[in-house]
């Protein structure tokens, strides 16, 4: 009997945090539920999502920028069954297959024309991991060198060049000759890379944990110092590529000529996993030296037709609905009434961003009562006081954001690149009414930051047991 997978899922819907704690990560539950966010979704559609009382929560995390052209978007629900109605071969592998070749020239179309070559995987990560191969079989060269902050995927060599410790802990040992400089630091960074013996030097252009990015010229001269001491530079567009930061690519802000560049997230269209590393054929063709190594660097389910039909559909609808202009112009808009809130509210440090990618950094503040709850939450962990605000946003105002990294007092917003200004408007009303509950303390917000510090004693307590043991 076939599967009738629409009966299946009417039938089990609600049981998604039973299964999830039974058969997958029970710690991840755990977390989902003392933070408030262990919501049954139904559907989703552009920049919503609907429980199972067709409530509306506003999306402004759009799955870790996923979802840049928004949910289930009908133009790559037409591709994909296009795909499956023609009854394509697929994965064949020992052939050429035809949607990888016209995406891969769809794709080159958006990049400056120094760019020639693309190979296509799976993931983030997995082009990462590309990147540092092609890297080293290009220059000869071992050495990775990456910012502090930065964010890279989560395997062995991307969290190999990761410039956040919380990852790496207890992964090691890791690749060796890896280094991290400051942003900024150019000192630091010519000392490493005259050794000459630093493969790539790689960067987010804005990075995603903290939304950091460099005001002055340090991205250009730092990639004058690679060009001196014949070390690659790679740009990780996985988070902001495809319009997130208003244009094309995040590089581009910095007029920039990367050598190697990554991309995935919202090349899937949000349905079908795409990834891609894309360089200078010279750099490639070092990988792809011999007609012996042909598939010396392969990914299995790299180039299917459908992640390459998704790929394709998303391209013509950012194009079509000229959402990379809208990025720019909204996330201005976006920007703009945040700096009007931050004239009403002491606690908020400083607002910044580029496009739809932006972060609200907080400070202690001068109200006496809210001063107090402030020390009282940091006193326990830095970021609790962030996710006491993005728990409040979503449990009162139904808007889906996160923290911006750890030990940060931060929330970084991802909105979908199709949002209006109903969608802006919704969020700054709710953050301002969040904020304006921060001045009464005690009071209801407090009391839910009184709940994370209990469960972070009680972390404590645990982790303390055990090293004892």
């Amino acid at each position: 009997m076939p599967l009738d997978l629409k009966s299946l899922i009417t039938a089990r819907l609600g049981e998604n945090y039973k299964l999830h704690e039974r058969h997958l990560n029970p710690t991840l539950v755990r977390v989902q539920r003392i933070i408030g966010f262990d919501h049954v979704y139904a559907r989703a559609e552009g920049a919503y999502l609907y429980d199972l009382d067709e409530r509306d929560y506003l999306d402004f995390l759009s799955g870790y920028s996923v979802f840049n052209i928004g949910r289930n978007h009908p133009a790559v629900q037409r591709a994909i069954t296009d795909v499956l109605e023609m009854d394509l071969p697929n994965m064949v592998q020992m052939d050429c297959s035809l949607l990888s070749g016209l995406l891969a020239e769809a794709l080159l179309k958006k990049l400056p024309p120094h760019f020639e070559a693309v190979f296509f995987c799976n993931s983030g990560a997995e082009s990462v991991e590309g990147a540092i191969k092609f890297a080293r079989a290009a220059t000869g060269r071992s050495g990775l060198l990456s910012l502090h902050g930065s964010f890279h995927g989560l395997t062995h060599g991307a969290l190999s060049a990761m410039g956040d410790e919380h990852f790496r802990e207890g992964f090691g040992p890791l690749l060796e000759n890896c280094a991290r400089v400051k942003m900024g630091d150019l000192t630091a960074l010519e000392q490493h890379l005259a050794k000459r013996d630093v493969a790539a030097f790689i960067m987010e252009p804005v990075q995603g944990k903290g939304v950091n990015f460099p005001t002055g010229d340090f991205y250009r001269e730092a990639q004058q110092l690679c060009r001196k001491y014949g070390t690659l530079l790679i740009c990780d567009e996985v988070q902001t590529g495809l319009g997130r930061t208003g244009k094309w690519w995040g590089f581009q802000h910095w007029d920039l000529e990367p050598d190697i560049i990554t991309v995935a997230k919202s090349l899937s269209g949000g349905y079908v996993p795409c990834a891609a590393v894309v360089t200078r054929r010279a750099i490639y063709q070092k990988t792809f030296s011999r007609l012996d190594r042909c598939v010396v660097h392969s990914s299995t389910f790299g180039r299917n037709n459908l992640a390459m039909a998704c790929g394709l559909a998303t391209l013509q609808v950012l194009e079509d609905e000229n959402l990379v202009e809208r990025a720019r112009e909204y996330g201005a808009k976006l920007v703009a009434r945040l700096e009007q809130l931050k004239e009403r509210h002491s606690l908020i440090k400083q607002v910044r961003g580029m496009g739809m990618m932006v972060a609200i950094e907080f400070h202690e503040p001068s109200e006496l009562s809210a001063r107090m709850g402030w020390k009282l939450l940091h006193r326990v962990e830095r970021e609790l006081f962030a996710q006491m605000l993005v728990t409040s946003l979503f449990q009162q105002h139904r808007i889906l954001t996160q923290i911006a990294g750890h030990a940060m007092d931060v929330i970084k917003i991802l909105p979908p690149l199709m949002i209006g200004d109903a969608e802006i408007e919704r969020f700054v009303n709710a953050l301002d009414a969040v904020l304006v509950d921060c001045r009464s303390f005690p009071g209801p917000i407090w009391n839910l930051g009184a709940n994370f510090i209990k469960h972070s004693l009680q972390r404590s307590t645990v982790e303390m047991a055990g090293a004892g043991r």
